[in-house]
């Protein structure tokens, strides 16, 4: 059995209505720690978040870092159509309930997007952290997005998958080669015929390249909201501007602290990243 410094596999066989899927993940800390679930971006893992679970772990939490079905060890779905915030939310609801107490959410953009579905449900996260998303998208945004969903490119090794990263993830901010590295050691799957590619479902992009791209309205949702919340958004995001990010921040209860160097979004790599979460949920 691992230590609690080691990461360890943990999975939930999840109702998703017309199917069942296995969700999977890595969980850091001592298992009796009080929860933090930490839910990663479109088409990345829960391997992002090894660095700031590090740190929450070495507080005594336990850190659940789950990939969102489609993405790395998590199921994939049978119908293009499942691959949405409310299928996902479905299944994080059975995780949270089944948790059986009391846990903060970190959700970096679609993860965050996903903490804001669940936060009103009966087993809602206590404390949420929205990385760089809000209740506002633009199109010019999802547009961006989009266009490195539509290339699925397949590359001859790990560099090339790397230097793919580094172009398309630039907005992550300034990481080092290692932190570089190991984005693209923990999103990387190897083809039948010998390429790399990245580890998701390319049935994910289906939901956005086959429906026209317009902006993202959930105000209503996030009014919703009664949890203490902490907003990070990249200083150079194009998807969570300044405007709705001090909107967010006018709400009792909201701290929104803007990252520099960074556009969409902060990696959580940085020990200010890192410190500035786990300072907000500290126990």
């Amino acid at each position: 059995m691992a230590s609690p410094d080691e990461p360890r596999p943990g999975h939930l066989r999840c109702d998703l209505g017309t199917v069942a899927a296995t969700l999977r993940w890595v969980e850091w800390g001592p298992v009796d720690g009080a929860p933090v679930i930490c839910v990663h971006g479109l088409t990345r893992t829960g391997r992002d978040f090894d660095a700031l679970a590090a740190v929450l772990a070495d507080q005594g939490r336990r850190v659940i870092c789950p990939d969102v079905f489609g993405r790395g060890f998590s199921d994939w779905l049978p119908d293009p159509a499942l691959y949405s915030v409310p299928v996902y939310a479905m299944a994080f609801q059975q995780l949270l309930r089944g948790l059986g107490r009391d846990c903060d959410w970190v959700g970096t953009s679609m993860g965050g997007l996903i903490g804001m579905a669940v936060a009103g449900g009966e087993h809602a996260p206590r404390r949420i952290v929205l990385n760089d998303v809000g209740p506002f998208i633009p199109a010019s945004a999802l547009r961006r997005i989009a266009a490195y969903l539509a290339l699925r490119p397949v590359f001859r090794d790990l560099e090339e998958l790397e230097a793919h990263l580094r172009l398309i993830h630039a907005p992550f901010g300034i990481l080092s080669d290692a932190e570089w590295r190991h984005l693209a050691q923990t999103s990387a799957r190897r083809t039948p015929e010998g390429g790399v590619v990245q580890h998701y479902d390319p049935a994910i992009a289906a939901p956005m390249l086959g429906n026209p791209i317009e902006d993202v309205d959930l105000w209503r949702l996030w009014e919703s909201l009664a949890q203490p919340v902490l907003v990070l958004r990249g200083a150079e995001s194009d998807l969570l501007d300044a405007t709705t990010a001090a909107a967010m921040g006018a709400r009792d209860g909201v701290e929104v602290l803007t990252v520099p160097r960074c556009g969409h979004a902060p990696a959580l790599t940085d020990p200010a990243q890192t410190g500035a979460v786990a300072g907000f949920l500290r126990l």
